[in-house]
This record gives C-alpha cells, structure tokens and sequence, in this order.
C-alpha cells in the first residue's frame, strides 16, 4: 500500500472551512478539477464529473462531522491507482485550522505516477482553498 498525506493551514475557523468542505457533494464547490458531483445510492455514492472530461466514482465509507472528518473509496476511476481509501479531516490547531488530506491505495504501473496524481489532485484542492478562505 503506498500512502499519500497532505496538510494545509487556513485562515477561517474550522467551523466555517468544514461546512464548504464536510458535504460529501461539496467537492465542485471547493475544488477546481471537479465540474459536477452527483449523488446516488441514498447519498452514499458520488459521480463526480471532471474538468476537461471523465468521472470518478466513490463510495462515502463514515462521516463524522462533530469531528470534522468523512472517509471514502474509489469505486471506479481513470487514475492509475487501486483500492483507494481517503480521509479528509478539518481540526482545530494552536495556530489556526488545518486541512489533512489522506489516502491508501496500490499503484497500477508506477508508484510515483500514482504518487504525483493523487499529490496534484490534493494541492488543486489546497491551492484554490486558500484562494477562497487565505491561509
């Protein structure tokens, strides 16, 4: 299993960066590669459509939100990875709110292509995270 973890520091309370963040429908209003989420399966799966085309298909696993956190898998996906499982957490820190972004999974071909692509999908979030919240 390869891992990637990813953090980032932004300047809004948790709170409020969680309640644009937490809804498992939520990502295309945060995150640039993602045009369209639609949800099915009582809210427990998620279509997401891409910017410049393709989908991604993932499985909501557990949601917290006192806790500020959710988990899910990737169903089906065009990125050469497998066995995808992802956490993404909003918390509380001494020096503001932080973002950690998570995942497990097994690379198809080379580690470090599926390394990179999962790295660049979490910095898109990030970057255009700070663009809305500063951080």
């Amino acid at each position: 299993m390869t891992k990637v973890a990813m953090s980032t520091k932004l300047d809004v309370s948790a709170d409020e960066a969680w309640s644009m963040i937490g809804g498992f429908n939520a990502l295309p209003d945060w995150h640039p590669a993602i045009e369209n989420s639609e949800l099915t399966e009582e809210g427990q799966v998620r279509t997401l459509s891409l910017a410049g085309g393709g989908s991604i298909i993932e499985k909501l696993e557990k949601v917290d939100d006192a806790a500020r956190t959710y988990t899910y898998s990737i169903v089906n996906s065009p990125l050469p990875l497998s066995n995808y499982t992802s956490t993404i957490t909003v918390r509380d820190t001494d020096e503001g709110t932080v973002v950690d972004w998570s995942s497990e999974f097994d690379p198809i071909g080379g580690e470090n292509d599926a390394m990179n692509a999962v790295q660049g999908i979490y910095q898109a979030g990030f970057d255009n995270l700070k663009k809305m919240f500063g951080g």
